[in-house]
């Protein structure tokens, strides 16, 4: 007994001595240093709540942001506001090990000043999706599950673009994501997934990932394709010189319903999906008048997560 007690004891402190800290360089370029893998985490990005849940360690998330509702099991958690308006009491109070943010988060500072561990996140080309995926599976000590995933992601989107007939393939396209009008660019996850189906984006590189765009622009470069949420899409058609537009002229207009449109503007674990619907926008513009959107749109079977 003194001898499996002896061994016990010896088990245990070579355990503890190989635990290392977990350094993680974020977003402002700034390293964090975690103590240990977190067992408490709260996420204030809807995208970083998603890829700690697909990487399997949902059960340790204790709260979100208020825009955090997929997987359903996130949508129980105490939501904390969102950019400008984070409960800080009630964060504070979860006592999270790490809190996963956007670099855009207001409360950075404050929430370090408190002594809370930040590890600031912000993905917005499919390349930043990449790496962030490695550095959320390096928060949680899941790494070679990350590079698992962006392979299954990105293995995702090119069966999405070989499913597309050719007639499908070079259509000039429009996505907005807000009316002021702002749009994907080429460079956003979302127009790097368009290039990647065979589209052409109408916003050249050089204006960014989300630029706002002169309504006029849009006009002039007479899109075969517009692609636009449900919450931005009235109205749209009565645009001034908009009846002019292939895409309206034609019909064909994809409007994502909220669900679609949460899998398409959040930079994560559900990219795959986000290209399945592109590709079944274009699929259905090359064959005709788009039918406006009944019901959500569910991937194949097989799944695409």
């Amino acid at each position: 007994m003194r001898i499996l007690a002896v061994s016990a004891l010896l088990a245990g402190a070579a355990s503890v001595a190989t635990a290392a800290p977990i350094a993680i360089k974020d977003d402002r370029g700034h390293t964090v240093t975690l103590p240990d893998t977190p067992r408490r985490i709260v996420s204030l990005l809807p995208s970083l709540t998603e890829t700690v849940c697909e990487l399997g360690d949902c059960a340790k998330v204790v709260g979100v942001d208020r825009f955090s509702n997929f997987p359903a099991r996130v949508q129980a958690l105490p939501k904390l506001g969102g950019l400008d308006d984070t409960s800080i009491e009630t964060l504070v109070a979860l006592k999270p090990d790490v809190v996963l943010l956007g670099v855009s988060a207001r409360v950075i500072d404050r929430l370090e000043g408190l002594g809370l561990k930040v590890v600031a996140l912000e993905p917005k080309s499919m390349t930043d999706v990449q790496r962030v995926l490695g550095k959320v599976g390096q928060v949680l000590g899941r790494e070679d599950d990350a590079r698992r995933l962006w392979n299954r992601i990105d293995g995702h989107i090119a069966q999405s673009a070989a499913t597309l007939p050719p007639a499908a393939r070079g259509l000039s396209v429009y996505y907005e994501v807000d009316a002021g009008p702002y749009g994907a660019g080429t460079v956003s996850f979302m127009g790097e997934i368009l290039t990647r189906l065979g589209a052409r984006n109408i916003i050249p590189a050089e204006l960014g990932p989300f630029p706002k765009l002169n309504p006029e622009f849009i006009v002039r470069a007479d899109p075969q394709v517009i692609m636009v949420g449900q919450r931005n899409a009235p109205g749209l058609t009565q645009r001034p010189g908009w009846q002019g537009i292939r895409a309206v002229r034609n019909q064909r207009i994809c409007v994502w319903i909220p669900a679609e449109s949460d899998v398409l503007v959040r930079p994560g674990p559900r990219m795959s999906e986000a290209a399945a619907l592109m590709a079944r926008c274009l699929r259905e513009a090359a064959a005709g008048p788009v039918a406006p959107p009944t019901v959500p749109f569910t991937a194949p079977p097989g799944g695409m997560r």
